[in-house]
C-alpha cells in the first residue's frame, strides 16, 4: 500500500516512514509532490487540522493521505503553545526560536507546576471511506533548559519522569514506542492490517 504523508516536516516523516515500512506501507512525504500546495490549518483542534490536511492532499494526490497535527500543551500556560506549536514564536519561528520562546515564557514558573503534555490527532484518508481520527497522549514536564541532541521540536525540553531523560534522549524505536505519535500510529498500524 502506498500512503502520502502530509508533512514537510522530515523529522516527523522519519518517525512515521520507520514504523509504517515496518508493516509493508510506503510512505510517500510531500517532496514527492511538489505541486500540492500548503494546506492552511485554520481550525481551533489539532483533529480539525488534521483532517483538512488528509483530505486535501488526498484530493490533490489521488491516492490514500495520513496527516495529523500534534503539539505541545502546557498546563501553565493554558494549554498553549497547543495548535500553534509549530509557529509559537511567530510566523518565521523554527525548532531553536519556539524552544526559546518556551523557555522565556515559563522562567518563571515553579518545577511543581511545570507539567506538559505531546498531544496527537491523526487523521486517515482512505478512498472511498470516511475520514478516520487517532488520538496519542504523552505526559511530562518542561525543563528549564534543554537536555538530548536527538528528536525535533520541543524534545529537548520535555522531562519524561518514568524514563529519567528528555524525549530527546531516546532513540527512536523507544520514542516510536512512547511518543504521542507513536501512539496514534499504532492505532493506525492495527486498523491497516487487522488480525
Amino acid at each position: 500500500m502506498e500512503l502520502v504523508v502530509a508533512t514537510r516536516n522530515a523529522g516527523k516523516l522519519k518517525e512515521i516512514r520507520r514504523l509504517l515500512e515496518a508493516q509493508g506501507v510506503t510512505v510517500l512525504g510531500l517532496d514527492r509532490f511538489p505541486e500540492v500546495p500548503e494546506v492552511v490549518e485554520d481550525g481551533d483542534t489539532f483533529a480539525a487540522n488534521a483532517t483538512k490536511k488528509a483530505e486535501e492532499v488526498a484530493r490533490a494526490t489521488g491516492l490514500p493521505c495520513l496527516a495529523d497535527d500534534s503539539g505541545l500543551t502546557v498546563v501553565a500556560l493554558d494549554g498553549r503553545p497547543g495548535i500553534h506549536s509549530a509557529r509559537f514564536s511567530g510566523v518565521s519561528a523554527n525548532d531553536s526560536s519556539n524552544n526559546h520562546k518556551l523557555l522565556e515564557v515559563m522562567a518563571a514558573v515553579p518545577e511543581d507546576r511545570r507539567q506538559a503534555a505531546f498531544c496527537c490527532v491523526m487523521a486517515l484518508c482512505l478512498p472511498g471511506q470516511p475520514t478516520r481520527l487517532f488520538e496519542g497522549r504523552v505526559e511530562g514536564q518542561i525543563l528549564s533548559e534543554a537536555q538530548g541532541a536527538g528528536g525535533f521540536g520541543y524534545d529537548p525540553l520535555f522531562w519524561l519522569p518514568e524514563f529519567n531523560c528528555t524525549m530527546a534522549e531516546l532513540s527512536l524505536d523507544i520514542k516510536n514506542r512512547i511518543s504521542h505519535r507513536g501512539h496514534a500510529l499504532l492505532q493506525i498500524v492495527e486498523f491497516l492490517t487487522p488480525s
